[in-house]
């Protein structure tokens, strides 16, 4: 009995010992912490793909209708992650003047208009659309057939159709892949379930 006793209070001791010790650790931790120099929002879904450049019924970013055709105007709009290279092409027999933004010297989108920015066209896979759709989505993810949504596409993309998105005035989607039939027509709709977007258009 009279050794148990000292050995109580020696264990007690020890134990109070061991949670101040604890305490003063965990105050310690929060001093240093690096977890506390991470951004959470960053972690966020919304970030994985590397931007928060997004193709909305108002534009791309913060390019809109009422966007300059102006590098700095295009360059601030898109967050200033790209390289803008300028040029012209022809439309319909109108001379477009339109910017190129490159990541890795490949173009990831253009940026068409005269005085104010009329047409983005997004081949960038890391912008999404307001439904999380990406460039390389399938056919098969919206449409069943082709009938009263996609249409021939125009200029450069004559062997793609061009599909409106559902309920939008100004987003379609460029779809591409391969079909042996007339560039006149559409292909069939079983050829077009495994066509890819190779574009994501906003237009104004």
């Amino acid at each position: 009995m009279k050794f148990f006793r000292p050995a109580l209070i020696v264990a007690i001791m020890l134990l109070t010992g061991c949670a101040r010790s604890g305490s003063e650790a965990s105050s310690d931790t929060q001093w240093w912490n690096p977890l506390a120099k991470i951004s959470w929002s960053s972690l966020s879904p919304l970030n994985w793909f590397g931007t928060s450049l997004a193709v909305s019924e108002q534009g791309v970013g913060d390019i809109n209708g009422t966007t300059p055709m102006d590098k700095a105007a295009i360059d601030r709009g898109l967050n200033g992650d790209y390289t803008l290279r300028q040029g012209m092409r022809s439309n319909n027999g109108e001379v477009i003047a339109f910017w190129q933004a490159l990541d890795d010297g490949k173009i990831k989108l253009v940026v068409l208009g005269k005085g104010t920015v009329n047409r983005i066209e997004v081949m960038d896979a890391n912008i999404p659309d307001s439904d999380g759709t990406h460039v390389g989505d399938k056919f098969s993810r919206y449409y069943t057939r082709a009938f009263g949504h996609c249409q021939k596409a125009q200029g450069f993309d004559h062997q793609s159709i061009e599909c409106k998105r559902s309920a939008s005035s100004h987003l379609s989607y460029i779809y591409s892949g391969t079909w042996s039939g007339p560039e006149s027509l559409l292909p069939p709709d079983d050829i077009l379930t495994s066509w890819t977007i190779s574009k994501i258009v906003w237009q104004r």
